[in-house]
């Protein structure tokens, strides 16, 4: 299970965090409040059912946030990097959590007790203002990734899942390698698609020159055409 410590290198915060936001004091007053947690790759951080243990930003690593459907399925409803919010929506609504989050990579996790996120953080009204924009640009995400998922044929909705890993993680230094490693059955069940139809679909990319494959590692070799087949769907 999760390997917690205590918050004693809190002032060294990751860039693009909720810390930026907060005063020295508040940034003092939030150690006795946080727990910070190593997670291991493919470990659980919570499931689908589970009441939230309180507002969950991640520190280092990468995380998916996901659904089971039918058969026990797998879709991928969004990807957490360094400064994001792993746990919140639920958290907020008052409701038990209606996906799961499991570290694709060693991770480390802030969890930040609930009394003190409602009582004290959200009384920051420029952190207050950023939830609510993570939370309005996470719907209308949600909106057009249903009519991408809905609508595309699997090439596009490929295409637009390798764009996003890009835009979502960047690059490696060589401007071609995606900095995310996902396994061929997590590209599927973000693209909504099975694991044989993204293999398929990326063994073709690799033969139109879109892409070219390196274990996990995906590289774009063509963005202008791999985009035009997003586009195109």
């Amino acid at each position: 299970m999760l390997d917690s410590e205590s918050s004693e290198n809190l002032h060294e915060e990751p860039k693009k965090s909720i810390y930026k936001y907060l005063t020295e004091e508040d940034k003092i007053d939030l150690e006795d409040h946080l727990i910070r947690a190593h997670v291991k790759r493919n470990e659980f951080i919570f499931k689908e059912g589970d009441m939230p243990s309180g507002f969950i930003t991640l520190e280092e690593g990468k995380v998916k946030i996901f659904k089971e459907g039918v058969g026990g399925r797998e879709q991928i409803l969004r990807m957490v990097k360094p400064g994001g919010f792993v746990s919140y929506r639920a958290l907020i609504a008052h409701e038990k959590h209606i996906s799961s989050a499991v570290a694709l990579e060693d991770s480390i996790i802030n969890i930040i007790d609930a009394d003190h996120f409602f009582n004290h953080l959200l009384k920051n009204s420029e952190l207050t203002l950023r939830l609510l924009t993570k939370l309005a640009k996470e719907l209308g995400f949600s909106n057009s990734r249903t009519v991408t998922l809905t609508q595309k044929h699997i090439r596009g909705r490929l295409a637009e899942s390798i764009i996003l890993l890009k835009n979502k993680y960047g690059m490696e230094s060589d401007g071609i390698t995606i900095k995310a490693y996902l396994s061929r059955e997590d590209l599927a069940n973000l693209s909504n698609m099975t694991t044989s139809n993204a293999i398929r679909t990326l063994s073709n990319f690799v033969l139109e020159k879109v892409i070219a494959i390196d274990g996990r590692k995906l590289q774009i070799i063509d963005f202008i055409k791999l985009e035009r087949i997003s586009k195109l769907g």
